[in-house]
């Protein structure tokens, strides 16, 4: 629902405010416009503050506390991107409006930020939604656990999806850009309506660096996914169906807050959902399975640790030019309308779907390893 395959640079901008006023000879000059309201919102939900994890120090967070959201922190994607769909055939165009603070959302630690995508027109489109990115503004790599309490609400339909995922801050030295997928790619929640019982958390890379070329062939993924029923990897990858979830089922994305994470070392990514690790990605050949082949077979397998299904993969460092995993990253936060079965991972949007679609993201932490 979310990657632009022909492109890394990601369209940001910020929110300008202009003001503008006018004299005429004699009149008396306009008031200033009233300052803005230091107090947040009303909110009766207590704030809970971030956890303290043994071994880690917390280096960046946005709790979603205040009025507004905090563009210092955020920047705000606008369009449909370079190829008039995200690149992943979406229906819907982004803009700021439909990022908004809210209050007195159940079991959230004091405010949120909501995210929403709506079936209506505007410019020359039917659905709106909301991109938000962390582009030059925060970005990290190896050393951090990177988390986020997150509620699909209404993502209950085939066609609605939310996703918090990371790109490229870094490129080559030499380089005015990095070509997706050889600069990498990770997707820490990728949630979909069409498969409301699971979670996906992947990489994307690149077989071979084709001189910062986009190449159709050359793209490789390794993704795991997590069965909220069974805190474990499914023993085989679900298929589309199921639809729309009861809006009180716990074991699904819809149903509830969850926590999704990654812990990236210097040789792995942990993709981790309530504390449970269900995908281990290793970057380098052999790092998992050691199987006597020289530059591997980017293998992956189930295996069990300590008493969980985890899927375990390698090899997703393939050249020489460029480690992808091994650089900064920025977080996104987006909401799609998918727009055909083949493109776009959840599907075509169903008639009968359900808008407005909020996701509502409790809080975002970034953590250092000590």
């Amino acid at each position: 629902m979310k990657r632009n395959l022909l492109r890394f640079a990601v369209a940001c901008c910020t929110i300008a405010m202009v003001f503008s006023c006018k004299k005429s000879g004699g009149d008396p000059a306009p008031a200033p416009p009233a300052p803005p309201h230091p107090n947040p919102p009303a909110n009766n939900n207590p704030l809970i503050p971030p956890t303290v994890y043994s071994g880690y120090s917390l280096l960046w967070n946005d709790e979603f506390d205040g009025s507004q959201i905090d563009v210092n922190k955020w920047n705000f994607e606008t369009g449909t991107g370079i190829d008039g769909n995200f690149g992943t055939g979406q229906l819907d165009r982004a803009r700021p409006d439909n990022a908004t603070i809210a209050t007195g959302i159940t079991d959230a630690s004091g405010n949120c930020l909501a995210i929403v995508t709506k079936k209506e027109s505007y410019i020359d489109r039917n659905y709106t939604s909301a991109r938000l990115n962390t582009k030059d503004k925060g970005s990290w790599g190896p050393g951090h656990r990177i988390e986020a309490r997150v509620w699909a609400r209404d993502v209950r339909y085939k066609g609605q999806g939310f996703a918090f995922w990371m790109m490229p801050q870094e490129i080559p030295a030499g380089q005015t850009s990095l070509m997706w997928p050889q600069g990498g790619e990770i997707d820490i929640m990728e949630y979909v309506g069409t498969i409301p019982n699971h979670n996906l958390g992947s990489v994307h890379y690149a077989w071979s660096w084709e001189n910062n070329q986009y190449q159709s062939w050359n793209h490789g993924h390794k993704g795991g996914y997590y069965s909220y029923a069974d805190k474990q990897v499914p023993s085989a990858n679900p298929p589309y169906g199921g639809w729309p979830a009861p809006a009180s089922d716990l074991n699904t994305g819809s149903g509830g807050f969850h926590t999704y994470r990654i812990d990236w070392y210097a040789n792995r990514i942990e993709f981790a959902l309530d504390d449970q690790v269900y995908h281990i990605n290793y970057f380098k050949d052999g790092d998992a399975f050691d199987n006597g082949v020289p530059n591997g077979q980017d293998q992956d397998a189930r295996v069990t640790i300590n008493g969980k299904r985890v899927f375990v993969s390698e090899y997703s460092h393939h050249f020489a030019e460029w480690a992808p995993f091994s650089h900064k990253f920025f977080i996104l936060l987006t909401a799609g309308v998918g727009g055909n079965d083949n493109q776009t991972y959840g599907g075509a949007i169903v008639p009968n779907a359900v808008f407005p679609c909020t996701t509502f993201i409790d809080w975002i932490r970034v953590y250092k390893r000590n």
